[in-house]
């Protein structure tokens, strides 16, 4: 067993999934940890990653670029789903 903190990097989605097996959350430094007295083979998954290789480091593609006469310069949308505004018609219909 540990004698302090054994501190993880559990993604957020699995975040429920190390408290049920005893992890516990330090506000403090913002991470799980493991408590001296559980076992720290059963979070073994969480153990040894970085926080980089525990979130995707791909950078979104900007979608079509428009221009906006009013600033004068380009702007970006990183939502491939994003339309942007053209003042033309009310983005509801």
């Amino acid at each position: 067993m540990a004698d302090t903190k054994t501190y993880l990097n559990v993604p957020f989605a699995q975040k429920d999934a190390a408290k049920a097996l005893g992890a516990r959350w330090d506000p403090a430094a913002k991470k799980w940890y493991v408590p001296a007295d559980k076992d720290l083979a059963l979070f073994a998954q969480w153990q040894g990653q970085s926080d980089a290789a525990a979130a995707p480091t791909t950078k979104p593609t900007p979608a079509k670029a428009k221009p906006d006469p009013a600033a004068g310069v380009m702007t970006y949308a990183t939502d491939k789903n994003f339309v942007a505004y053209d003042g033309d018609t009310p983005p509801w219909d």
